[in-house]
């Protein structure tokens, strides 16, 4: 992976990791940036042999943060004219950015996030869109569009109050103030805070305990638990009954019992 793209995108052991690359900018996301990260979401989706993510950020300055208010923003509203192919790309394919924000894109692989920092506006907004989040102790969180006359769009007047308590929520989004780490875990919004140092060893160690089981039940589970946000119980049981079905059909529900009892770590196939 050539290391001076702004996303950095890197394969290991079943295991892909997505660097936001861009630190002089405080990993803001640029055009380009928003491009190369929905092309990866696709590609990861499409690839059995991935089973898990992790998304961090370069650098100890920022995690994310946000849409690059010189290039991304004001090409979208309009008071910039496309530059360059990826800025015209964003604009005429409008799913690039409903999938780099997996919104309205379905990608069952778990994804980890590795929160380097402050963590803002469309950064959260991906960060919301992620499964389990570990924090440095310098990471902060917001949603701060409101304060340049702007809406979060990627997800977040949805996700968000699903996530925290409604008024946490509404004070971050009508506000746009900033909270810190020990605040969003206290919240449930993330579920660790680590040493700098740590993070990406945790992260990493969490990858690999999800890419080590079934991968037919570990895509089930998160497909699952997304679709039933919202619906009735009823609704959801059904749901869950047809994710059992597709786990019991495969060659990995029968290889996890027969690994248990034969004393050996299960070889799962993904099918």
């Amino acid at each position: 992976m050539t290391a001076d793209l702004p996303l950095l995108f890197d394969k290991t052991d079943g295991i892909a990791v997505l660097t936001f690359n861009r630190p002089g900018a405080r990993n803001a996301i640029s055009p380009e940036v928003a491009c190369r990260l929905a092309d990866a979401f696709a590609e990861i989706a499409a690839d059995p042999d991935l089973r898990a993510v992790i998304l961090t950020g370069a650098g100890d300055r920022a995690f994310c943060s946000g849409g690059d208010l010189a290039l991304t923003l004001p090409l979208m509203t309009g008071a910039r004219q496309p530059e360059t192919e990826w800025d015209q790309r964003l604009l005429d394919e409008p799913e690039v950015m409903e999938r780099s924000a997996l919104r309205g894109f379905e990608l069952n692989k778990p994804i980890i996030a590795a929160i380097n920092g402050p963590c803002m506006a469309g950064g959260m907004e991906t960060v919301l869109a992620t499964d389990i989040r570990i924090a440095a102790e310098n990471a902060t969180f917001a949603l701060p569009e409101v304060r340049r006359g702007l809406i979060p769009f990627a997800g977040s007047l949805v996700r968000l109050p699903r996530q925290i308590p409604q008024c946490l929520a509404m004070e971050m989004l009508l506000t746009g103030d900033p909270i810190s780490a020990e605040r969003a875990l206290s919240a449930g919004m993330i579920n660790r805070i680590v040493p700098q140092a740590e993070l990406m060893e945790t992260a990493w160690t969490l990858a690999r305990r999800i890419a080590d089981n079934g991968p037919v039940a570990v895509q089930e589970v998160k497909r699952t638990v997304l679709a039933a946000s919202g619906v009735t119980l009823e609704e959801g049981y059904r749901m869950e009954d047809a994710a059992k079905a597709r786990v019991m059909a495969s060659e990995d529900a029968r290889e996890g019992p027969r690994a248990f009892m034969e004393k050996r770590p299960a070889v799962f196939k993904g099918v």
